[in-house]
């Protein structure tokens, strides 16, 4: 009998292998989609939307934001971004 389970043992351990690397590839794409894609190329400027505001607009937030918003301004270099060419990504929502 211990010979038998014995010859198992491979295929569990791939399978569990299996669902293990499945898992994390679902976890992967989830968090994928939860990031907010760039805006496209109409979208208004940073010298549009504060128009009221000549001098500029820092986007420095400085209050509590999400892990995902961090991303999105580390991905769109918004710490070396000059007024005006500062994407809107930079600000929250």
């Amino acid at each position: 009998m211990t010979d038998k389970l014995n010859r198992f043992w491979p295929f569990i351990a791939s399978a569990a292998f299996a669902m293990l690397l499945a898992a994390n590839a679902a976890q992967s794409a989830a968090t994928l989609k939860e990031a907010r894609p760039v805006l496209p190329d109409n979208a208004p400027s940073a010298q549009q939307a504060f128009a009221d505001a000549p001098d500029g607009v820092d986007p420095v937030v400085t209050g509590p934001v999400s892990a995902a918003f961090k991303q999105r301004q580390a991905s769109a270099n918004c710490d070396t971004a000059v007024w005006p060419h500062i994407p809107m990504v930079c600000y929250p929502d």
